[in-house]
């Protein structure tokens, strides 16, 4: 079970990727557009449908309406432009990852947190 879970995680984020190269492809109709982009606002907003503060129903539209909605998005894709961008987005997705970059940007989240706490001390006190 557990490899099917990681199976499905991956062909969703593979198919997010594929819906963001989908999305900037002029073959792609504007209301398929239009949708992912909701979808990608959705998802990045700190506002949500049902608040996370709230326990279990909080993850609800993050675990159960966010995939649902990206499946409509794909649907509305035409197949031959959705088959092309997920196959670029697996291809993406073999290259190897920068071990150096993401320490670059955790060092900076790092220097920034640490920076707000040495402004914001003094107001603690």
């Amino acid at each position: 079970m557990l490899g099917r879970l990681r199976a499905w995680a991956w062909a969703i984020r593979r198919d997010v990727h594929a819906l963001w190269l989908a999305a900037r492809d002029p073959r792609t109709p504007w209301y398929a557009k239009a949708v992912a982009l909701a979808i990608a606002a959705y998802a990045l907003s700190p506002i949500d449908l049902i608040p996370d503060v709230i326990p279990v129903l909080g993850y609800l539209d993050e675990v159960i309406l966010l995939p649902l909605a990206i499946l409509l998005a794909i649907r509305l894709v035409p197949r031959e432009v959705m088959a092309e961008h997920r196959a670029t987005a697996a291809g993406a997705a073999d290259r190897p990852t920068s071990r150096a970059g993401a320490a670059f940007i955790l060092a900076l989240w790092l220097a920034m947190a640490a920076a707000l706490l040495w402004w914001l001390w003094p107001l603690v006190e």
